[in-house]
């Protein structure tokens, strides 16, 4: 009986904790009329710039938008589910930003940098995806859901391997000849290609 009591005093206190979290209507409508407003003064002070840098400011400006959104109803519902659709818009709000500011570049800087945009997003995402996994209770056992979890962390890995691979492939075409090959078998062997 002493177990029974504690298992139930732990689900009945952390949902508390969960609904303690929960944002009421009007304070979900007091959010989204700041982040509206937010946004549209970033959007103002962005028309005043010229050029990449404005596209620059205008991707942030629709980025912050878009994961303060993401963050207010994770907030308001907070469930893990929405706590990863959070991360990932933050990953991909990040991920617009940094490829925005690569077109101030050229050639194979330009491409460098891209691929980098890209190796961060695929590390940020597979970071949520681990975290998502850590926080899933549905495993039936402890060790079922520790097997699980270093699944998701392998495959994590991987793609975050072959994501800083393919931009340390692409700092390699800067080169020519025995330097670029060395520089590609040096990548294989960094990333495990």
């Amino acid at each position: 009986m002493n177990i029974s009591m504690k298992i139930t005093s732990a689900v009945a206190a952390s949902l508390f904790s969960l609904s303690g979290f929960a944002l009421t209507g009007d304070e979900v409508k007091a959010e989204k009329n700041n982040i509206d407003a937010q946004y549209k003064s970033a959007m103002a002070q962005c028309k005043t710039q010229n050029g990449n840098a404005k596209d620059v400011c205008e991707k942030q400006a629709k980025g912050n938008e878009k994961v303060a959104r993401a963050e207010l109803e994770a907030r308001a519902d907070p469930t893990e589910s929405r706590q990863y659709k959070a991360r990932l818009a933050r990953a991909d709000a990040d991920y617009e930003v940094a490829k925005e500011r690569c077109d101030d570049q050229s050639g194979n800087a330009k491409d460098v940098c891209k691929k980098d945009a890209q190796a961060a997003h695929v590390k940020a995402k597979e970071a949520a995806k681990v975290m998502r996994a850590e926080a899933d209770p549905a495993g039936a056992t402890p060790q079922r859901r520790a097997a699980d979890v270093s699944e998701v962390r392998k495959e994590a890995a991987e793609e975050t391997r072959d994501a800083q691979y393919k931009a340390a492939k692409e700092r390699c075409d800067a080169l020519s000849g025995a330097a670029k090959d060395t520089c590609v078998n040096d990548a294989k062997t960094r990333f495990a290609q």
